[in-house]
């Protein structure tokens, strides 16, 4: 029976990882500063607060295996640290915050490593690679993202809502009714919802022992819940803008954005009970899941 060596871990592994992790911080606190602002101040960035705390949500599930992962292989972290101060000192004087922002968390991240070793990182690479969430999406990429996103969505509200009686008129993605003209950028893009809702789903499908297929079919389906409680949202939205004060529309949308996540997860958990119905392998039933 092969036995598993778990007397390398020692307290001087913890203390070490906080200093060196806290060094990383320091040492690439510019980036980090602009991330936070980034992610307090733009609601379509708000998914950047909740990706750590899923990231130790992910580990805690795994915790487990810390008993199989001695520490081991530290040479990771320093070529880490060396990618990412590199990636992060390119993006800082070509002024592409992408990578000055991605630089950093390479940098935080390997240093880390540099303690924990690539044992760590194999073992709970789920946790690890929903931290690349913390970067900031670029302006191209949400534009890219968001304009097809708000003409689907202007349109399909539309049409449900002339379908359910009212009389509602469509300039691109503007939707007039009673008079008063509602963008859908104002009532609701969406954006925030996609990103929020792809990482939830990310951890759903990767703290659960579902086959890999099955976490494919729900990463898959995240958008497209997304996108039709978007819609869902829009529709009361849109008749609130035309029907009373701004004020009122305003902290409906507020509300009904956050309000809409656990809504869309639902969503995602009936098509793991539909998966399910149709006889289709789901879980593994070992206890030694990805």
């Amino acid at each position: 029976m092969k036995t598993v060596n778990t007397s390398r871990w020692e307290a001087w592994h913890l203390w070490g990882t906080i200093a060196l992790t806290g060094l990383g911080f320091a040492l690439t606190w510019p980036a980090w500063r602009d991330i936070i602002t980034i992610a307090t101040n733009d609601e379509e960035q708000s998914h950047i607060v909740l990706a750590p705390i899923i990231a130790v949500w992910m580990f805690w599930a795994r915790k487990a295996r810390l008993r199989n992962c001695p520490p081991g292989g530290t040479f990771i972290g320093p070529v880490l640290v060396a990618l990412g101060w590199a990636a992060s000192a390119m993006g800082y004087y070509m002024n592409i915050e992408a990578a000055w922002h991605a630089g950093a968390v390479g940098v935080v991240l390997g240093c880390m490593l540099t303690i924990l070793g690539k044992n760590i990182l194999f073992n709970f690479l789920p946790a690890f690679a929903v931290l690349v969430f913390l970067v900031p999406i670029p302006g191209v990429v949400r534009q890219t993202i968001s304009m097809p996103l708000q003409t689907a969505t202007a349109s399909v509200t539309q049409a449900i809502m002339e379908t359910l009686g009212w009389n509602v008129e469509r300039v691109s993605n503007v939707l007039h009714i009673n008079g008063v003209p509602v963008t859908v950028a104002e009532a609701c893009n969406g954006m925030r919802m996609v990103f929020a809702l792809v990482l939830v789903s990310y951890a759903f499908a990767f703290c659960m022992p579902f086959r890999n297929t099955t976490r494919f079919i729900i990463l898959l389906c995240s958008p497209l819940a997304a996108l039709a409680c978007n819609v869902l949202r829009l529709i009361p939205t849109v008749h609130i803008y035309g029907n009373y004060p701004l004020e009122t529309g305003e902290k409906f949308h507020d509300i009904s954005g956050w309000l809409m996540i656990p809504v869309a997860f639902m969503l995602l958990m009936g098509v793991h009970k539909v998966l399910k119905w149709a006889l289709l392998p789901v879980m593994r039933y070992n206890l030694a899941y990805d």
